[in-house]
């Protein structure tokens, strides 16, 4: 993460620069180089591209208690206790608070609290049991509690808004099913397998018969409920590794990797029979809805995409003429 690195090398710069001028680097130069150059070359370790590739959050959680290791030994040379770089530790906090969890945090300032305690152990006239030092070790690590408490709340909120922001990009707004983007994203990759595997696939357009009377007579609210009991039996009537859309207005679509022909069929008499058992309560009134459905199968149909849209549409509609007729309804 480049906003790790930019922190770590914060951190490096700061250090070294108090170290200079107060005169540590002049009194201990060996242990204080040492110090710096080890910290420097953990930070061109942490960014080989061979560290932990696939553990994100363990290398996260070595970085920042490395940090934390760091800073405590960079005040014991400048002052331990009460160093003017005791402030330092609020980057690896932050660090912590963004990436790895309220847990962590609070972890790493309760050994943060415990370095502070075994630093003034070590430093002349500091009484650890008087009360003087517990409100000097309250006021310095209160504010850390509080930016631990502010800044995992804030990454939590971000974390939650990208989710939101990523749902609303990949899945239709109403009815929770995939959009028309995401569904054709998933149709390509599937078709291109298959034209590589030499697989099958099924796709079924799927309208909502008579949607436009129940919205002139009971009101959108209600065309919108209608939809959602289609949305619901659509996905009632399929496995878990298909993938349904809803195309707007009120079509919807299913792809069905793996699927023949009589599978797509099997599907198809489900999803009817799903959603006419499925009645509406509008106004006191009983509503049962019915759908039209076209099926096309890879590569029994055709091999081209567009054609099997074209196909599978033209299906569609003559199912919705044939359905027109009286008694359609009661054959589902």
């Amino acid at each position: 993460m480049r906003s790790t690195r930019s922190i770590e090398i914060l951190c490096l710069v700061l250090a070294a620069l108090v170290l200079i001028w107060s005169g540590a680097l002049a009194a201990e130069m060996w242990p204080v180089i040492g110090l710096l150059a080890a910290f420097a070359l953990a930070i061109v370790g942490f960014r080989v591209r061979g560290f932990l590739p696939n553990r994100s959050r363990v290398r996260l959680l070595i970085e920042s208690w490395s940090m934390v290791l760091f800073i405590t030994c960079v005040l014991w040379f400048t002052g331990k206790s009460g160093s003017p770089l005791f402030n330092l530790y609020l980057l690896p906090i932050i660090l912590s608070a963004l990436t790895l969890g309220r847990l962590v945090t609070l972890l790493q300032v309760a050994a943060i609290a415990a370095c502070h305690v075994l630093l003034a152990m070590t430093t002349p006239g500091v009484d650890v049991i008087s009360l003087f030092y517990a409100s000097q070790v309250v006021g310095q690590l209160a504010p850390f509690l509080l930016v631990a408490y502010l800044t995992t709340t804030l990454s939590a909120d971000i974390t939650e808004a990208r989710e939101r922001i990523e749902n609303l990009a990949q899945n239709d707004s109403l009815t929770g099913l995939y959009n028309v983007r995401m569904f054709n994203e998933m149709w390509q990759r599937e078709h291109e397998a298959c034209e590589h595997n030499g697989g099958t696939y099924a796709l079924l357009m799927i309208d909502m018969d008579k949607l436009k009377e129940i919205n002139d007579v009971f009101g959108h609210e209600a065309g919108n409920s209608a939809l959602l009991l289609v949305a619901e039996c659509v996905q009632r009537s399929i496995r878990q590794s298909d993938h349904a859309a809803r195309f707007g207005g009120d079509e919807f679509a299913v792809l069905l990797p793996g699927a023949s022909h009589e599978v797509a069929q099997a599907v198809t008499k489900r999803l009817r029979h799903n959603v006419y058992k499925t009645t509406l309560d509008l106004r006191s009134r009983m509503i049962r809805c019915s759908v039209s459905v076209g099926v096309v199968c890879y590569p029994k149909d055709s091999r081209d995409m567009r054609q099997l849209r074209s196909l599978v549409d033209d299906n569609m509609y003559r199912d919705k003429e044939l359905r027109g007729h009286p008694g359609a309804e009661a054959n589902a």
